[in-house]
């Protein structure tokens, strides 16, 4: 009766350690990157529009939160209709992909070509096709965010195990019951890792587009504050970008999670990983 009772406390202490392990030594570097930052910049004296100390950065941008949170609404729209665009793109021209080897080697090499052109030599053309509103940076946002949702899928459909597939076609399965029995929950796990690779850059993609050319958003804030000098304004700007794109991540770590319990039941390490 004990070691039943003691089994659950020694599992929550196990998982409080191995968290500890996991996050104790970045939370470390990085308190101790910005203690001795603040020092530096009060023992040498250096000028806050240079480099401000950390502490009057977050003072800085406590004092500008309603017009940081405004920007920053702006930027989330963007990023998540552009990344909803991407998603649905990528995915569409996965299957393409996949529907046969003559269009593969028809769209593969175009696409793979296509992000060897900078980003922000696209992003004034779409400014001027489509005007200073909202469409073009949505625009950026795809175009930075579809590559590795294609990638992704099109693997993930193309690595579905094989003997599984035979094994449901001596059942009598359709093609279409292959598909949507074996090839693309086979797939899906692959899907998630493309939507994180893309999700981290869509903020950035987001950004890209509004220096380009924008009304609002964090980087017409940032172009502000820098044309202001306003340096402790970028900085704060830089933070809100890295936890927007930080909690974007999770959320989809999260919907990972709950989407693909079953694959992770039988593959524990693989949840481990996932934290």
């Amino acid at each position: 009766m004990t070691e039943g009772l003691a089994t659950p406390k020694a599992s929550a202490r196990r998982k409080r350690l191995n968290a500890v392990a996991s996050y104790g030594p970045p939370a470390a570097l990085l308190l101790a990157l910005l203690v001795l930052w603040q020092l530096a910049v009060h023992l040498w004296d250096v000028e806050p529009w240079l480099l401000p100390s950390p502490t009057g950065i977050v003072q800085a941008g406590w004092e500008a939160r309603a017009l940081i949170a405004e920007h920053m609404l702006q930027t989330g729209l963007e990023t998540l209709l552009g990344f909803a665009l991407a998603l649905a793109t990528g995915v569409g021209l996965a299957l393409a992909l996949d529907s046969s080897p003559v269009v593969r080697r028809a769209i593969y090499p175009l696409m793979v070509a296509s992000q060897t052109v900078p980003i922000i030599a696209i992003a004034p053309l779409l400014i001027i096709w489509f005007g200073y509103g909202i469409w073009p940076k949505v625009l950026v946002v795809a175009l930075v965010c579809f590559f590795p949702v294609v990638v992704a899928t099109a693997d993930g459909l193309r690595s579905a195990d094989r003997d599984l597939i035979a094994l449901v076609r001596t059942m009598g399965a359709s093609p279409n019951q292959v598909f949507a029995k074996v090839r693309w929950p086979g797939a899906v796990p692959g899907l998630f890792s493309g939507i994180k690779i893309g999700i981290t850059y869509s903020v950035v993609g987001a950004i890209i587009g509004e220096w380009v050319g924008a009304s609002r958003g964090l980087g017409v804030f940032m172009l502000r504050a820098t044309n202001a000098f306003r340096t402790d304004w970028v900085f704060a700007s830089i933070f809100v970008v890295a936890l927007l794109s930080w909690v974007l991540f999770a959320c989809v770590q999260l919907a990972e999670r709950v989407t693909l319990r079953w694959y992770y039941a039988v593959r524990p390490e693989r949840w481990e990983e996932l934290g």
